[in-house]
């Protein structure tokens, strides 16, 4: 792919509905990637915004003058806040990307603390009911599919697309199940390759809220998309996403753009504030320009946007987009999604399973710093302004959003803003592994959450995050694990008839295949280590 992969760089052109053309110009954001040969234009005083709100305030009427960044009113800032109008469950959030749920078995999900279960039926149509069944409260992302319908594996009992059971198979055969036998259900959308769900159970869905990403309907637009489970809250997950200052540090080198050398002060202009996020210009300081647009709309959606025009004067359109899921204290999920309409020669070399295993590798460099920082919020229990020192060149975005938080908050299961705060009033689940001859059968499945014999249940572990989330990373660590062992074994047998050989012709030609099939097995398994090993910091190791 042309551009950088580094997830944690926000890329993104996005749009929060579909509009006419007649309407609308794209905002749009670009990669600073040199092996594109495009020159970056900044189109913000000739080009129409998108997604205009009814409060826009420009960017010369935020005051900006402290240095954490704080850029409200006088009366708010002592101690007066606006607190906007907020249900959490009144929002679409991601829940997987389409191309990776499982056609076979259902998949076990949660937002927030809500536990849910997501399949396809015959037809290929997904559901999604809570995960509990009404018998004894089994999980029945831990059943399977039997003829399009979702069977609790504890008793049997069979639940079809409106959630309704149509078999107990305890019941006696002339008896009927009562029609209050059902499963909750919850509405899902597929929207541009994501599956998003509707959570709320009193409100209808809200079609306008659906997220609608203009650059992914382009014409010749392609993206590398990727899903990751990770150890740390969603709002520290999103911190990290928006925040550009720390990648030449955290991520040197990992990438083609990431140096420690390119670290400084960035420049930053918010130009939009609404109950529902924030939007605006950034770039870097030593540039002079401001060429990156930056969304953040609720519940959790983070995209970067920009333009190139290469040298024959044609425009290219670049996205990061973030989609991330709250999936518990401490926890959370993200599809990662970064596309242009078009991609570098040198990125085409490149497999797929490169760059996904590339993508874990950065989640990895911050895993550390954000488990530690999940620690301290939850320890100390006081607002980020009492910890956070944010400075205005680097760290505008991360304020912005934790102001957001203020606003939002009280409508959430907990939060952590810039001056309030709700903790969590439960303590964190803790999910053990299942145990017993399903669970055993069930760990070669990917799409059943298994992780196999080799693998510890733990979201510091990248098969666990990554790998069993997707099927062409999941095939792939399956095909090298193959042709690793075809090879070992064919190496093994023609050593063997090296030694029985009479002719030293015979043996050095024996000999040498057997060699030729090792170095198979060793790249074979190098590349499985690739997608399953996680990325060690030299000055770590023991």
């Amino acid at each position: 792919m042309a551009l950088s992969l580094s997830p944690c760089l926000p890329h993104t052109t996005y749009l929060s509905k579909p509009l006419s053309t007649s309407k609308l110009t794209t905002i749009s954001v670009s990669f600073n990637n040199p092996l594109l040969g495009f020159k970056p234009v900044n189109l913000r005083n000739n080009q129409v915004r998108c997604h205009a709100v009814t409060d826009l305030k420009s960017a010369s009427s935020l005051d900006q003058s402290k240095g954490e960044g704080d850029d409200r009113s006088e009366e708010e800032s002592k101690g007066d806040r606006i607190v906007a109008d907020y249900n959490w469950t009144e929002e679409w959030y991601p829940l997987y990307l389409t191309k990776d749920v499982p056609d076979d078995a259902p998949l076990g999900l949660t937002v927030f603390d809500q536990q849910l279960v997501l399949y396809k039926d015959g037809n290929g149509v997904l559901h999604c009911y809570q995960d509990r069944c009404p018998h004894r409260l089994a999980k029945l992302s831990e059943g399977q599919l039997i003829d399009g319908r979702l069977e609790c594996l504890y008793h049997g009992w069979q639940f079809e697309g409106n959630g309704k059971c149509v078999k107990i198979p305890q019941i006696p055969a002339d008896a009927k199940i009562p029609r209050s036998v059902c499963v909750k259900t919850y509405d899902v959308k597929e929207s541009q390759g994501v599956v998003w769900v509707w959570m709320s159970q009193t409100t209808p869905p809200n079609p306008e809220k659906l997220p609608w990403f203009e650059n992914f309907a382009r014409p010749g637009f392609q993206d590398t998309s990727t899903i990751h489970e990770l150890p740390y809250d969603h709002s520290i997950l999103l911190e990290n996403l928006m925040d550009p200052a720390h990648i030449p540090i955290s991520h040197d080198r990992t990438d083609w753009t990431a140096k420690r050398e390119d670290a400084q002060a960035l420049l930053f202009e918010v130009t939009e504030r609404t109950d529902r996020g924030f939007a605006g210009w950034w770039g870097k300081e030593k540039d002079g320009s401001m060429p990156n647009f930056l969304r953040f709309d609720a519940p959790c959606v983070l995209q970067n946007n920009r333009e190139l025009v290469d040298k024959d004067g044609e425009k290219h359109y670049f996205t990061g987009l973030f989609l991330c899921r709250p999936t518990g204290q401490g926890k959370s999920m993200l599809i990662v999604r970064f596309g242009g309409t078009k991609r570098s020669p040198l990125a085409k070399l490149f497999p797929k399973w490169y760059f996904h295993q590339n993508a874990s590798k950065v989640f990895e460099q911050d895993m550390g710093f954000l488990s530690s920082q999940n620690e301290v919020l939850m320890k100390e229990k006081v607002p980020t302004k009492e910890l956070y020192i944010n400075l205005k060149s680097s760290d505008t975005w991360v304020a912005e959003y934790r102001k957001w938080m203020d606003k939002v908050g009280h409508g959430m299961p907990y939060y952590f803003g810039h001056s309030t705060l709700s903790p969590p009033k439960l303590p964190a689940v803790v999910e053990h592994a299942p145990a017993g001859l399903v669970a055993g059968v069930s760990a070669s499945s990917p799409a059943k959450g298994g992780i196999g014999t080799m693998h510890a249940p733990n979201l510091a572990n990248r098969y666990f995050r990554h790998v069993i989330h997707c099927k062409g990373c999941s095939s792939v660590v399956k095909a090298f694990t193959a042709w690793k062992n075809g090879l070992s074994a064919a190496a093994l047998v023609l050593t063997a008839l090296a030694i029985l050989a009479s002719s030293r012709q015979w043996k050095t030609f024996l000999l040498l295949s057997a060699t030729l099939c090792l170095g198979g097995a060793y790249a074979c398994s190098t590349a499985v280590a690739m997608n399953t090993t996680n990325f060690i910091r030299v000055h770590r190791r023991l």
